[in-house]
């Protein structure tokens, strides 16, 4: 009999195998509250494990850099330095040692408290960092407890992986010849397990909540990796089959769009498609999937994955290295945003009842110049070698913007009077994330070379709701009529000063939001690299004038359902 499930569509693809369900064996249960007599042998058990769990990663790096490439691989080059952490194995080895607690318990405390501390902060590709946390120290319990560790790489039949999560680990390891898709309970688009199975192209859905309690092995499992939906034992395999069919032809289609030109159905050459980085390693990535520039490098990065704040020269090193793999298309490199959610290890921040409101992003560098002076330096110093955008985050204020820019240029001066050479095509501008920098974007337009919206934070401020909020996860509406409004009033105000505007949010890679986008004149759409011949797929099947009349319509509309009945009757043409 077959059974029903939605999750969430984490990558693309059709699968129909038969399923292997992943059951480990829970470690929970096998950790105990046992005191010690023994340190130094429980220490030596640590050491031992970390040795095992050591040759592991490096053995996967090695998969993943040939399945995956370099870039992807560099995520267990950062599992090495997570397990080899000298102020988490400080604290496991003080609990050993001072409370007695046994190897696994201790491991498991310590690994909780990072893990947790990760997973409250709203930023989604810090909110990962996690799953790295829990993937590591995983592998090292079970190894204290004297555990298997489970090899996916032996799988040699087709099948489709059901599993309540999956690793970056054992998703590496899968062999797309034969893992034809998987399917989880937990996980969303932004997650390890997602990332690596867009790189991999295997089809995967997660989020399920129930599809491990409703299979067995040996089951048939039909998923669909961009609706989302999952049918276990389908009625109607030949649907699928021809779904699947379907698909491969579309994927042929949208490889021949990596290295066209961006052109709408009726000519318009206006619109420019980015990608958005968090290291010099992803912009591979953007240029081998067509992408014309860098709308967002997240220079945080280059902080929290640091003991200390990045000097210039070692900032002035990432950032000459993204503009000069561009040869010439701009590069738009985010100060640094952090607070809030975003916490670093060497710096406490004020206690706060509302730290996402607080004391973060641009506030905290405008009062901390020590330590935005090294980032802007590095920042100038590298525009000399191409095309940059230095861009502010969380603007609320026009002084604050123009402090911001007054600061910039007097680094300018600075560094031009040591003989040390700037760019010529050097533009400052800022996000557009607060709801009064977006209602008063035509007057910062008059200092702003350029805005980039921040759609996350737009709508989460606009509405009043915490996007990671379960309880009120239904007001998160990209395409409201209201955020459509403010989204007019930004462009507009840009156009008003002959200024552009881009938008590197979520949305900006939205299929649905690309029409709507078109028509409202939003001028560079800044996206996950894979997301790009998409994107300009869509741009080539729409006329201008179809988005426009689209946006006109929309932005009399009272709610989100009836912004998405129109996109939906215009996207058909585009099917």
């Amino acid at each position: 009999m077959s059974k029903k499930l939605t999750g969430i569509g984490a990558s693309e693809g059709v699968a129909i195998a038969k399923a292997y369900v992943l059951n480990e064996e829970p470690i929970d249960s096998l950790i105990n509250d046992k005191k010690i007599s023994d340190a130094d042998a429980e220490i030596k058990k640590v050491s031992d494990a970390m040795a095992k769990a050591k040759k592991d990663l490096e053995s996967l790096q090695i998969i993943a850099k040939e399945k995956l490439g370099e870039e992807k691989a560099a995520v267990f080059e950062a599992h090495v330095q997570i397990l080899e952490d000298p102020a988490m194995s400080d604290e496991w080895n003080a609990l050993i040692r001072d409370e007695k607690t046994n190897a696994p318990a201790a491991i498991r405390t310590v690994a909780k408290k990072y893990a947790d501390m990760f997973e409250a902060m709203d930023d989604a590709y810090f909110k990962e960092r996690a799953a790295d946390v829990k993937d590591v120290t995983e592998r090292l319990i079970r190894y204290t407890l004297g555990l298997h560790v489970i090899d996916l790489a032996t799988i040699s039949e087709e099948v489709v992986i059901v599993a309540d999560d999956l690793s970056p680990s054992q998703t590496a390891q899968l062999n797309k010849n034969f893992v034809k898709g998987f399917a989880c309970d937990m996980g969303g688009r932004t997650s390890h397990a997602a990332i690596m199975a867009r790189s991999l192209e295997i089809p995967a859905v997660l989020g399920l909540k129930e599809v491990v309690k409703n299979t067995k092995n040996d089951d048939i499992i039909a998923l669909d990796g961009q609706t989302g939906h999952v049918e276990i034992n389908p009625a109607d395999k030949a649907e699928w089959e021809k779904r699947a069919e379907n698909f491969k032809k579309e994927q042929e289609e949208l490889k021949l769009y990596i290295n066209k030109p961006t052109v709408t159905e009726d000519g318009f050459k206006g619109f420019v498609l980015e990608g958005n980085i968090g290291s010099p390693k992803d912009v591979d990535a953007v240029l081998e999937n067509g992408g014309e520039a860098i709308g967002l490098f997240r220079s945080e990065f280059l902080y929290m994955d640091n003991d200390h704040f990045p000097t210039e020269e070692e900032q002035f090193t990432s950032y000459k290295a993204v503009v000069e793999k561009m040869k010439g298309k701009i590069t738009i490199i985010r100060t640094l945003d952090i607070g809030g959610d975003k916490k670093l290890s060497y710096f406490e921040f004020p206690h706060e009842l509302n730290p996402f409101l607080g004391y973060r992003a641009i506030r905290f560098t405008l009062d901390r110049k020590d330590i935005f002076r090294d980032q802007i330096r590095a920042l100038l110093r590298a525009s000399a070698f191409g095309p940059l955008g230095i861009m502010f985050p969380m603007i609320a204020t026009i002084d604050e913007f123009k402090a911001a820019k007054d600061f910039t240029l007097e680094c300018k001066a600075e560094l031009e009077k040591e003989g040390v050479a700037v760019g010529k095509d050097l533009q400052i501008g800022m996000m557009v994330e607060i709801p009064a920098a977006a209602v008063n974007a035509d007057n910062f337009a008059k200092y702003a070379d350029f805005f980039s919206v921040g759609t996350n934070d737009l709508i989460q401020y606009s509405m009043a709701a915490d996007r990671m909020s379960e309880n009120v996860t239904y007001l998160y509406q990209p395409y409201n009529p209201s955020i459509l409004r403010l989204l007019k009033s930004t462009i507009d105000g840009a156009h008003k000063h002959k200024r552009w505007a881009g938008m590197c949010g979520e949305m900006a890679g939205d299929v649905k939001a690309i029409p709507l986008l078109m028509g409202l004149g939003l001028d560079a759409f800044s996206m996950s690299a894979t997301s790009i011949p998409r994107a300009r797929s869509i741009m080539a099947k729409l006329t201008l004038k179809e988005t426009q009349d689209l946006v006109a319509k929309a932005l009399e509309c009272d709610n989100t359902e009836e912004v998405l009945v129109l996109v939906d009757k215009l996207l058909e043409k585009t099917l």
